[in-house]
């Protein structure tokens, strides 16, 4: 039976999930034990980044913490913070300086310097609700990017969004690469769906509770999202729009099992999954003209689900059984040329499950069965090469963050199932939830439409 299957005898009757306390994330400064990057990392050649920490108040001090925290798991840099997390002085030159009147703006590139910081960044209130973050080149000596911005209020999800959306413009400012602190992650649980940002904060709802909900999938830029609503004769597909608070069943899937959706990179086209009387198979269907179901996988002999779609929207990876054992396939977009895309490996591992295509459309990620277990896998698109990931404990159901370099999956390593995240480039690995019960994760893409390169 695969995963898809698996997840499919979950009961039908939705259940209410009790109040959930939100965590600060710990770091794992160190490459996990079960993680096989294939590559040396040498701490300490990343820039160093220090964030300049002031006595100005709720709004300062909340934008500090959650910039603090976005810029270190970015990954991009060695986080630089003083002994005994004191506070960096004020950047205001004081009335008495001989070198400059009250008021005069003072950058200490050479203290910073000699902490080792390539990089400064400082928050400065404006008013109640208004912040400007500047990022200091400490070699250059000169600011590099200057962002004013309102955040709100702290209780506010926009503000964390926010701060968020300040983090990947200090990254991108930085490093020349955007980050991807300002999206966020649906995930199952207990048959609810529930939405958390990159950070592990923020943490609630994303449908009502009367739905029993499975494999949520994100639109392009954000806006909606497409999940299963599990019902008395089968499963149809809902699209949710965040810009209205509006859902609709998708037409032609209020009949059969309709699940594990791909939407293509343009918005206008979706595929999924269907189990009915033949079996279950990959069909599309046109969200842009709201018509043109079509079936794509036509053999009668055996299942096919999980679609993927490339970026360029031009090819869907997923998963067949025709060769025995559930394994990553690749079409065309119509269903022409279908093909195994991930080499087997007879004897060694088993079933593979749940593709994913990077952003960057290099790569594909997987769950595979090593010793009944599953463990992650990469596969190479052009050179179809494929690597083990993980090998402790269970790991499965991968989705890609904007950045096509970190990954969100799900693990008991620590006991219960939590989403955990790993960067590829280092091996990092941190925790992202503490409730248990999670499944079926999916990464958002940049929620902010200031973020987009």
């Amino acid at each position: 039976m695969n995963a898809d299957h698996r997840f499919l005898s979950i009961g039908l009757s939705a259940l209410l999930v009790a109040p959930v306390a939100l965590h600060g994330q710990d770091p794992v400064p160190s490459i996990d034990q079960g993680v096989r990057i294939g590559i040396t990392y040498t701490p300490g050649v990343r820039p160093g980044m220090l964030v300049l920490r002031t006595d100005a108040g709720e709004i300062v001090d909340s934008v500090e913490a959650i910039l603090t925290r976005d810029l270190d798991y970015s990954d991009q840099f060695e986080m630089i913070t003083l002994p005994g997390g004191e506070r960096m002085l004020s950047t205001i030159r004081p009335a008495d300086d001989p070198s400059g009147g009250e008021g005069v703006r003072f950058v200490n590139y050479s203290l910073y310097g000699a902490l080792g910081a390539n990089f400064a960044v400082e928050v400065e209130p404006v008013d109640s609700n208004r912040v400007i973050v500047t990022l200091y080149d400490v070699y250059g000596q000169d600011e590099k990017k200057r962002i004013s911005v309102v955040v709100g209020q702290v209780v506010n999800r926009a503000f964390r969004m926010a701060v968020h959306d300040i983090a990947d413009q200090i990254v991108l400012g930085a490093v020349g690469e955007m980050g991807y602190a300002a999206s966020s992650l649906l995930f199952v649980r207990n048959q609810r769906l529930l939405l958390i940002d990159s950070d592990g904060g923020a943490l609630g709802s994303a449908a009502p509770a009367e739905d029993s909900v499975y494999s949520p999938v994100w639109a392009p830029f954000g806006r909606q999202f497409i999940y299963t609503v599990f019902t008395g004769t089968g499963g149809k597909l809902v699209l949710s729009d965040r810009t209205t608070n509006s859902r609709r069943t998708i037409p032609g899937t209020d009949e059969h099992t309709n699940f594990a959706t791909a939407i293509s990179p343009a918005g206008e086209e979706i595929a999924f999954a269907r189990s009915d009387g033949s079996g279950t198979h990959v069909y599309s269907y046109n969200l842009a003209q709201d018509c043109c179901l079509q079936r794509l996988t036509l053999d009668r002999f055996s299942d096919n689900l999980s679609p993927t779609f490339s970026p360029d929207g031009r090819r869907i990876a997923y998963v067949s059984n025709r060769p025995g054992l559930p394994q990553i396939y690749v079409m065309a977009a119509d269903g022409t040329g279908q093909e195994l895309f991930a080499p087997m490996d007879w004897g060694v591992t088993g079933s593979s499950y749940a593709p994913e295509w990077s952003p960057d459309g290099t790569r594909i990620v997987f769950h595979r069965d090593v010793n009944r277990s599953p463990q992650l896998f990469i596969l190479d698109t052009r050179s179809r090469e494929v690597r083990q990931l993980t090998s402790f404990g269970r790991n499965e159901d991968p989705t890609w963050a904007p950045d096509s370099r970190h990954i969100a999956f799900v693990s008991d390593r620590t006991g219960s199932p939590q989403l955990w995240v790993i960067d590829l480039q280092t091996g990092r690995v941190r925790q992202l939830t503490r409730i248990g019960g999670v499944r079926l994760p999916a990464w958002s893409p940049r929620l902010s439409q200031t973020t987009k390169p």
